[in-house]
């Protein structure tokens, strides 16, 4: 196993679940959270759904604490994607950890129950457990404190808590009251039906919902902590058999040298996301997490920008942006549009650059980041390159031994600088693949004679349209440098651009995507034409106007605005109490994650599982089925093969009772 090896590792992960300490002892490295939590322990308020991450079914609350800071760090996550062998000392909360039947319900659960926000109620303890993450976070912030009965919270953070949880019977509306009834500047009486007071009699008060204070809920228990503190600084590379967690990047490149390494049965992790968009083929006997080496998770800000390491969250990158220049805002803003609150907790920014560079993946991240200019530090076999990220890019794709070490953004100021970015996607809050994404940055100066503003160098980046990477439109740069952003200059640059833009052959829609690409560019240029001749109304950076009338003012502030609507129900006594705001019994129930589903009730010792194959040929003879040599064809018990219309259960029945497993 080489010299790494021959170290004492531990035999077990050590975690609390909602308070109460387990052992992940002799488990399969590739046993994702959920499956522990499901089969391991009395939990099933987290649901297996979609098992990509795209759902919310499976949220769950971590909690991590830093020894040397002394500090608890809570997040959201997606347990379907979550490894257990990279959570050892941590703490995860379920929908049971916050209220029950036993020790009574949590606020958020008896507000989602009496906004009728539960229907078949499978989903719910993910929604319940996504606003009570958003809660705790709201809650460590430095704000001013809220009003009795409020939390820190405001309506525009509540609407977001639920953006990745998918819903297919309630509708959204009643869990938006749910949270919004959570944010200190929401109006009671825009809130819907609901059995805390009759709307449109009764006067909507706070006082008459379930009362709500924070840090009544212990995210991380005092005997873990004590743990963490009595362990010695030389905790062995490997956490249990099968996964290994390298401190630094030295000891990685050890790992990488054992005679045991082999991409093909070795993956490298650091929060398993990815395996959300590309699923494995294969399971894996070893895996290497690399979230613990410090080198990878360098955040280092100068005059000069801002360096990433590879390791950092997507959440983590867009707080530090978010604190930044406007052009930095401006990516914050478009990477908070990335997948999902509780994916981006956990998924890497490098982890997202290096998944496009090896796939055909739709990354909006490479796409912003091309646009600015970004360049990467990447470390082989033999030496390390800092190279453009259009570079890295057109790059053949990296084998299993490149580790992508750092990112760096330049910062652009703010003098004469403006930065754009668009995505076309299914859904706008996030949580969907972009049709096509785009980020054009542009320097400009203007000619105060002729009233004229010049493009003195631009960026225009596309990606998600049918290629394997962003790229940039290099022929219309070209084309626009120098030129003023006159109508017959945009003109013939959207004109240019039709022919840049060329989906690959299987693409659907490629029309619709083009069109897309082109109206982004449009949109772009025709925002510094319309403003030539009025310099009150200059367009600042970022997209943003700096002196501008109120009307233009509210045009730009309205994406950031709540989502209002008005409910208007009409009461009738005649065939009381149907249509009278009743809570439904057992939605509490659904939202703690006590009630009990099909796929809640134990499964029998010994019990096989089943799935179809499919002949890839209509009316084709089955000769025979062979398996690739994998570790997951050893999991097969047998196969059976159908001819036309046999009986296929009659046949496997018997079998198997011969076999005395049933």
């Amino acid at each position: 196993m080489g010299s790494l090896g021959k170290e004492a590792a531990a035999d077990r992960v050590v975690l609390a679940v909602n308070g109460a300490r387990h052992e992940a002892a002799g488990v399969d490295p590739s046993m994702t959270l959920l499956e522990f939590l499901r089969t391991r322990t009395p939990v099933r308020g987290p649901k297996l759904g979609c098992g990509e991450g795209g759902c919310g079914a499976c949220v769950v609350l971590i909690s991590k604490y830093d020894l040397a800071t002394d500090k608890v760090t809570e997040f959201s996550a997606s347990s379907c994607l979550t490894l257990v062998g990279s959570l050892n000392h941590c703490s995860v909360i379920t929908s049971e950890g916050i209220g029950n039947t036993r020790d009574g319900f949590h606020p958020v659960q008896q507000r989602l129950s009496g906004f009728h926000a539960s229907q078949c109620g499978f989903c719910t303890p993910g929604m319940c457990m996504s606003i009570f993450s958003t809660l705790v976070k709201a809650d460590k912030t430095g704000d001013p404190a809220p009003p009795l009965g409020f939390s820190k919270l405001t309506c525009s953070e509540a609407e977001h808590a639920v953006s990745g949880n998918l819903c297919r019977c309630t509708g959204y509306r009643p869990i938006i009251d749910a949270c919004k009834s959570f944010a200190a500047d929401v109006d009671l009486e825009d809130l819907g039906l609901n059995s805390f007071w009759k709307k449109g009699i009764d006067r909507a008060d706070v006082g008459k919902l379930p009362g709500y204070s924070s840090g009544a809920v212990c995210t991380f228990p005092e005997f873990l902590k004590a743990e963490i503190k009595g362990q010695t600084n030389d905790v062995p590379a490997a956490t249990y058999d099968g996964w290994y967690r390298p401190k630094s990047i030295q000891e990685l490149r050890n790992l990488f040298d054992s005679n045991w390494f082999d991409e093909n049965s070795v993956k490298i992790v650091a929060s398993n996301t990815g395996a959300g968009v590309y699923k494995d083929q294969d399971l894996y006997e070893k895996y290497i997490d690399i979230k613990g080496i410090p080198e990878l998770s360098v955040i280092n800000r100068s005059n000069k920008g801002v360096e990433i390491g590879a390791a950092v969250s997507i959440s983590e990158a867009i707080e530090v942006f978010s604190d930044g220049t406007p052009v930095f805002r401006k990516i914050a803003g478009h990477l908070s549009k990335v997948a999902s609150p509780f994916v981006r907790n956990t998924a890497t920014i490098g982890g997202n650059v290096i998944m496009a560079q090896r796939l055909p993946f739709a990354s909006d991240i490479v796409t912003v980041l091309l646009a600015v200019g970004s360049t990467v530090t990447i470390q082989t076999a033999s030496k390390m390159l800092c190279l453009t990220l259009e570079e890295f890019l057109e790059q053949p794709p990296c084998d299993a031994k490149t580790i992508l070490l750092t990112i760096f953004v330049p910062d652009w100021g703010s003098d004469s600088v403006i930065f754009e970015t668009s995505r076309a996607a299914p859904r706008p809050f996030g949580n969907a693949v972009s049709y096509v994404n785009s980020a054009f940055l542009a320097r400009t100066s203007g000619d105060a004679a002729s009233g004229e503003l010049l493009i003195e160098d631009i960026c225009l980046a596309f990606g998600a349209y049918g290629v394997d990477h962003a790229n940039r439109a290099r022929k219309v740069e070209e084309f626009l440098k120098g030129k003023p952003a006159s109508a017959p200059v945009i003109l013939e640059a959207v004109q240019s651009l039709k022919d840049v833009i060329s989906p690959s052959e299987g693409t659907t829609h490629p029309e619709y995507r083009v069109s897309l690409a082109v109206s982004f560019l449009f949109s772009f240029l025709s925002s510094l034409s319309n403003n030539l001749n009025e310099p009150a109304k200059y367009i600042a950076p970022n997209g943003s106007c700096a002196k501008s009338s109120p009307e233009k003012q509210d045009e730009v502030a309205s994406d950031g605005l709540p989502i209002r609507s008005r409910q208007e129900l009409v009461f009738n006594d005649e065939y009381e109490p149907v249509g009278k705001p009743i809570t439904k019994a057992g939605a509490e129930l659904q939202a703690s994650g006590e009630a009990v589903y099909v796929d809640d009730i134990p499964a029998p010792k010994d019990c096989l599982y089943g799935a179809f194959i499919y002949s890839t040929h209509p009316h084709a003879h089955i000769k025979g089925v062979n398996f690739k040599s994998s570790l997951a064809s050893q999991k097969v018990i047998t196969k059976i093969v159908r001819e036309h219309d046999e009986p296929i259960w009659k046949e496997f029945f018997e079998e198997e009772i011969l076999r005395g497993i049933f």
